[in-house]
Order: structure tokens, then sequence, then C-alpha cells
């Protein structure tokens, strides 16, 4: 899976489950503000990751993500 495909399928699942607008999923704009998450809506995004790229992950490890970026790069270094 290159890139290109792991944003569309991020995208993808954050404007089907946390009704984002897709104009606001910008790569270095701040995912935790820009969805307004809390801590269930990181446990649904465990269960995504875990469903949509086969890999599990934790609550934790969003600790480091600030920008979506951040989030497709964990991603990708995951499943790369």
């Amino acid at each position: 899976m290159d890139r290109q495909q792991i944003i569309d399928t991020v995208n993808e699942f954050l404007i089907e489950e946390f009704e984002a607008d897709a104009a606001d999923l910008v790569a270095d704009a701040n995912m935790h503000q820009t969805l307004d998450l809390d801590s269930l809506d990181y446990v649904d995004l465990v269960v995504l990751i875990d469903e949509n790229f086969g890999f599990k992950t934790t609550s934790e490890d969003f600790q480091t993500i600030t920008t979506f970026d951040d989030f497709y790069n964990f991603i990708a270094s995951k499943v790369g």
C-alpha cells in the first residue's frame, strides 16, 4: 500500500466515522482540533486502524501524533 492509498483510506474513514469535512483534512492541520476528538474517539480510531490496516495500536500511540501528516506517517511506518 503506497502513501496515497493510506491517505485516501484514512480520509475516507475519518469522513465517514467522524463526519469530517474533506476540505479540513489538510496534512499540516491539527488532527485533534480539526476532528474535535475525545477519549472515546481515540478508541474508535484504534478499531478503525485495525479494521483498515490490519495492525493493533493503542491510544498511547497517538500521544506523538499532532497533525494529519503525523497520522499518515504513523500508519505508513506500520504497514510499510
